[in-house]
């Protein structure tokens, strides 16, 4: 894990706009170098007590992008195959679901949801900046979500698992970085 996929570095001067996406593509980068050249067996294998895994960490967050972006900036259906998910007969879908994937699959479905999270992004921000409203409301009645609030919300969300990544990653090889 020593050498792995380039990071975007934040500028330190950068503008709110500049700043904010670097940061989300700083901690998405940081998760693909965490997961790098990993096999099959090493992306399914949990660091007790937790069932948590570095493949399960990807799709995941391929959810995440999927649902915050996709459904809730844009107002579209999920990515596939989250679109067709009974997400009432297992609410951790993502999670447990992820074993049946190989690594490939799993790094090209966060990269899908990357690149479609971008798209939806740019045309947000084209549209009203980062004081455009999301069209789907949040489920606790609080109103529509800033363009702001969701890559905020984004950062932090990479950020915790990068977290978790760092453990699981070094517990299955005894890699460590930042």
């Amino acid at each position: 894990m020593t050498t792995g996929p380039r990071r975007v570095e934040p500028p330190l001067r950068g503008d709110e706009i500049t700043t904010l996406r670097t940061f989300l593509d700083y901690h998405r980068d940081t998760l693909r170098w965490k997961t790098a050249g990993l096999t099959a067996t090493q992306l399914r294998t949990p660091l007790p007590p937790s069932t948590m895994t570095l493949g399960g960490l990807l799709k995941h967050l391929a959810y995440v992008e999927s649902n915050w972006f996709q459904v809730v900036l844009a107002g579209r259906d999920a990515l596939p195959p989250f679109d067709t998910v009974d997400w009432s007969d297992d609410p951790d879908w993502d999670w447990h679901s992820a074993h049946a994937d190989s690594p490939d699959a799993l790094r090209a479905l966060l990269d899908a949801a990357v690149s479609a999270s971008d798209e939806v992004l740019e045309a947000a921000l084209a549209a009203g900046g980062l004081d455009a409203l999301s069209v789907r409301e949040s489920r606790h009645g609080d109103g529509r979500f800033s363009v702001r609030w969701i890559l905020t919300h984004m950062i932090e969300e990479y950020a915790r698992h990068n977290g978790h990544a760092d453990l699981l990653r070094e517990a299955l090889d005894g890699e460590t970085g930042e």
